[in-house]
């Protein structure tokens, strides 16, 4: 493993505060603690060009800055706090917390059902505490697993969340340190895992000083923000020790099970050990110093099983990753849209490969992308790969953030439903799915550079070129696209969505009776000839899962009777049209899923 060095602000009770930066080509770096009167604190250079110094006075609470070369002063690169903003000066904080959950284990990965959130339009509050206050609507659903979209400061108190700035810092609007601690100590209490959407691939630009303290970024590369973060070029061990540290910061010092890294096909690096591979080494180091289990996830549009082999197989190790194929055709299969990367996803074949191999693009021509892409997944175990029909990219970065409630029938949604959860593969459900939230999830911001406020405006639009779509996109800038993306939670006075709902508790509950006999390995699928009907069979667990994608009714030809019905999304107590289920005479109704189970 590489350098590692603990840096920011470390705070020991009748020590004092240990102020470490890192800045190789200044001359001089001094901390400053506001007051009443600023107190210089002079920081010496060690090995490197990191600065250290300790201040005994500092104690959590106190705002500090450094001082670059006796002329810029500006906040903490690994600050832990930014009660200010990102602009203003970095908080010392207290690294206690009085933890209740002594006693928590991480789940087997393959138990993990993942709902995945943002803090600010998941409740009413917008706040961690908003999401405690939830937690018993989760736990009744069945998750297992909370995944928080990017916690790490940004400007302002809108954002989706990589626009990030204080990797270190959890989000003050949302209730800071403390405030995330005191959630993950309420998951475990209710024995729900946490995992957090981390960004190792880029720096929001709004409060981003990095630049101001060294080459943490290269020219090298370009990317869709910029001059990539510095992984592999010269000083680039610092860069990466700056990352690693962040990772285990959330693991040990917030007991957060499992991290989910955005876009990694981003993090750029050629040399001998990919960054990926040092910081799953570091995480196995943490893991055996805590006795506890950890869990990386990779958000990657390469289809690179790379990422998930063992390290002995020359893999990066990690635990699992996002398969987006999955997501891919699921969408062009119910609403028929083909524009964009859905252009490589139109063929109802897709599915069943989908199903049984994992990933669709395994060394294919990507007509989308002009080149052959991916590499073969079959003999990767099946939770090792997420899967959704709903995320925060694939609704949010539609140019009016319409969910799949506002693109198919209510109808539709149950099977959709069905495809994920009983999947192979590990399910993600998007905040509000489970009910047919109605509201939509739109790109939001809140900066406060103008040019930089105009800069965001035009790039979504041209965005969204390659599409479509029809209207016009709403004003990132604007609060009320914030607002219009708050949740509704319409299920408590709606008795449809209330039905949704309980469909999918049935399905998860089912899940959970099977999961241990759930793999690629034992399952069989195929397509009837008007490709309209899915038909698979999880053999080892003895359930059967037929989908009618069609407008219209399909008969089933097979000999069913040895075959007991569970679920039928037609019934009226899912809010359907009524079951006409026969086992002799099988007639599935447009839209629609049963799930059987063998009777003997």
């Amino acid at each position: 493993m590489g350098i590692t060095r603990e840096i920011g602000a470390h705070y020991v009770p009748e020590q004092g505060t240990t102020f470490t930066v890192w800045a190789p080509e200044a001359e001089q770096v001094d901390g400053l603690i506001h007051g009443e009167k600023k107190k210089t604190i002079p920081l010496q250079r060690e090995a490197f060009g990191y600065w250290v110094g300790l201040a005994e006075d500092a104690e959590p609470g106190t705002r500090y800055t450094f001082r670059l070369n006796n002329d810029k002063e500006l906040p903490d690169p690994a600050s832990q706090s930014q009660p200010e903003g990102v602009h203003e000066a970095s908080e010392v904080i207290a690294p206690n917390y009085s933890w209740t959950n002594q006693n928590w284990k991480n789940l087997p990965l393959e138990d993990y059902i993942i709902y995945e959130l943002h803090v600010g339009t998941f409740s009413e509050e917008g706040t961690f505490e908003g999401v405690i206050n939830k937690l018993p609507e989760l736990l009744d659903l069945g998750i297992t697993a909370i995944e928080i979209m990017p916690v790490a400061q940004f400007p302002g108190n809108r954002n989706w969340g990589y626009d990030g700035v204080y990797p270190f810092a959890a989000q003050d609007s949302y209730g800071g340190a403390k405030g995330l601690k005191k959630l993950v100590d309420a998951c475990h209490a209710a024995g729900i895992a946490v995992l957090l959407d981390v960004v190792y691939n880029h720096l929001g630009p709004d409060g981003n000083y990095l630049n101001e303290y060294g080459p943490y970024f290269t020219e090298k590369y370009n990317t869709p923000w910029g001059a990539a973060l510095n992984f592999d070029d010269a000083h680039s061990d610092h860069v990466r020790n700056f990352f690693i540290q962040n990772a285990l910061m959330w693991l040990r010092d917030f007991h957060i099970d499992a991290l989910r890294l955005d876009a990694v096909h981003a993090i750029l690096d050629t040399g001998a050990k990919h960054f990926l591979q040092e910081l799953q080494e570091h995480v196995n180091h943490l893991q055996e110093q805590q006795n506890q289990t950890y869990y990386l996830i990779a958000e990657s549009d390469l289809n690179d099983v790379r990422l998930i082999n063992p390290l002995e197989q020359g893999g990066y190790g990690l635990a699992a990753q996002w398969m987006d194929d999955y997501h891919h055709v699921i969408h062009t299969m119910v609403t028929g849209e083909t524009e964009g990367y859905y252009a490589d996803f139109g063929k109802p074949e897709h599915l069943v490969k989908a199903l049984k191999h994992s990933f669709i693009y395994n060394g294919l021509f990507s007509e989308y992308r002009k080149r052959t892409i991916g590499s073969d997944a079959t003999i990767n175990p099946a939770k090792q790969f997420v899967v959704c029909s709903q995320n925060h990219d694939q609704v949010g970065n539609r140019m009016l953030g319409e969910r799949l409630t506002q693109l198919v029938s209510f109808e539709m949604l149950k099977p959709i439903a069905a495809l994920v959860i009983l999947s192979p593969y590990t399910p993600m459900l998007f905040m509000g799915e489970e009910y047919g939230e109605e509201n939509p999830f739109q790109f939001f911001v809140s900066h406060t550079d103008k040019d930089l406020i105009e800069a965001v405006r035009k790039g979504r639009t041209d965005e969204f070129r390659a599409f479509a779509w029809q209207g016009e996109a709403p004003d990132p800038q604007s609060e009320e696209t914030f607002n219009r993306s708050k949740l509704k939670h319409n299920y408590k006075n709606s008795e449809k969505h209330n039905q949704l709902r309980e469909f999918y508790k049935a399905l998860i509950q089912l899940r959970k009776s099977i999961v241990k006999k759930l793999s690629k390995e034992h399952l069989e699928a195929t397509l009837n000839e008007q490709e309209t009907v899915l038909d698979f069979t999880h053999t080892s667990a003895g359930i059967r899962c037929i989908i009618n994608f069609g407008k219209e009714s399909q008969t089933i030809a097979d000999d069913l009777r040895n075959w007991k019905l569970i679920l039928d999304s037609a019934d009226e107590k899912w809010a359907g049209p009524g079951s006409n289920y026969s086992s002799e005479n099988t007639i599935l109704p447009p839209e629609s899923v049963v799930v059987l189970q063998a009777s003997r």
